[in-house]
């Protein structure tokens, strides 16, 4: 089993109720097919650096998991599949970000902070 962490770009048009089914929905997918889900961070509404499909912000939520291999191409056709996605980025992480990401859910200090802003 290796970590991933999955970043989607939901769109915008979306009501509160369909982004927390597609969250759902994958992170249910990630369990049925021998996944284990780690960590949800929604990130809400954000504004896109360029326009994709003629939209300025779209729905970000960020996934962090631990599956086979071979699960991510299962992963990828299901995501390109679904029309709500404007974008994905799945990621292998390797045990120095698994420390870091574990570090920063937990509050310790992960030395990347700003002093004195």
């Amino acid at each position: 089993m290796n970590n991933y962490e999955l970043m989607v770009i939901f769109t915008p048009v979306l009501s509160e109720e369909d982004y927390k089914a597609a969250q759902k929905k994958y992170a249910s997918f990630v369990k049925d097919n021998g996944g284990e889900v780690l960590h949800e961070n929604p990130w809400g509404l954000k504004s896109l650096a360029y326009s994709i499909q003629k939209k300025t912000t779209g729905l970000y939520w960020v996934l962090e998991y631990n599956a086979p291999s071979d699960f991510n191409e299962k992963l990828k056709i299901q995501i390109l599949r679904d029309e709500t996605v404007l974008r994905f980025m799945a990621t292998k992480l390797d045990k120095y970000a698994v420390e870091y990401n574990a570090k920063k859910r937990s509050g310790v200090p992960t030395g990347t902070e700003k002093v004195g802003a």
